[in-house]
């Protein structure tokens, strides 16, 4: 399998068709899988999902949890082992995430980005520019700024500038081998564990085509996952003193 596409949700009924649509419609010269995991949702996401699986038995795996996976407390590893438990049953060579309410719009999306790293050895993660647009009627923006970097590196996430949209990103595959890193269960921020094992490894690689769009609305963890979070902040700055350790072992190892 060339790319697994990873898309975690929880009571997103009222966006999950459109992020399946957007990743069916992918036009590729391999093939992918698209593995959704529902996280005990009370409404109608789960009847939905399955009657996508049913209809595409070849290309969707779905994992309909009975009950939300946890953790409970504290709220902001809301969601968290559903998505390592589905990054875990990933096999693809490469990993496209996108949450259940966000959505890609290029159905060209996978195959660029493939192209991209299949070029690109040295490379582990590319990314894309996707649209930011809001519930609450506040105006659309990009998610990337024109000046953007082609090629980004650890060192730039070390400096706790975040400029990947997870909608956007495809990575290699190294965690269908190996485990994550023990700091990562520790980290409330997902996104910025997963990426920082990944940067440790290779280049990023930058595409400035908008190709997606990231919805902001209440239920998403970007209103629990803030600066005004104090907890929060103070978990982050935890994980990049985690991080800067592993750092040194995994030099001297690799």
């Amino acid at each position: 399998m060339k790319v697994s596409v990873c898309v975690p949700t929880y009571q997103h009924e009222s966006y999950i068709a459109q992020m399946l649509d957007g990743a069916l419609t992918q036009q590729t010269t391999f093939p992918y899988e698209i593995v959704v995991g529902d996280d005990g949702s009370r409404d109608r996401s789960p009847a939905i999902i399955r009657a996508y699986a049913e209809k595409y038995p070849d290309q969707i795996r779905a994992y309909l949890h009975p009950e939300n996976l946890g953790p409970k407390e504290p709220r902001e590893f809301a969601g968290r082992n559903n998505v390592l438990f589905l990054l875990k049953a990933c096999r693809g060579e490469y990993v496209a995430l996108c949450e259940g309410d966000d959505y890609w719009t290029d159905p060209h999306k996978l195959q660029k980005q493939v192209d991209f790293l299949d070029a690109h050895p040295d490379f582990v993660i590319c990314h894309h520019n996707v649209r930011v647009t809001y519930e609450d009627g506040s105006p659309e923006h990009f998610f990337n700024a024109p000046d953007q970097k082609a090629i980004s590196t650890i060192d730039d996430l070390l400096a706790d500038r975040w400029f990947l949209a997870t909608a956007s990103l495809l990575y290699r595959n190294y965690f269908l081998t190996e485990d994550f890193a023990n700091w990562h269960a520790e980290a409330a921020a997902g996104d910025w564990a997963l990426v920082l094992q990944l940067a440790a490894r290779g280049n990023i690689g930058y595409l400035p085509e908008v190709m997606g769009v990231y919805r902001k609305h209440r239920g998403g963890l970007s209103h629990v996952h803030a600066p005004t979070n104090e907890w929060f902040v103070q978990n982050r700055k935890e994980m990049f003193e985690n991080v800067r350790a592993w750092l040194d072992s995994f030099k001297r190892n690799n």
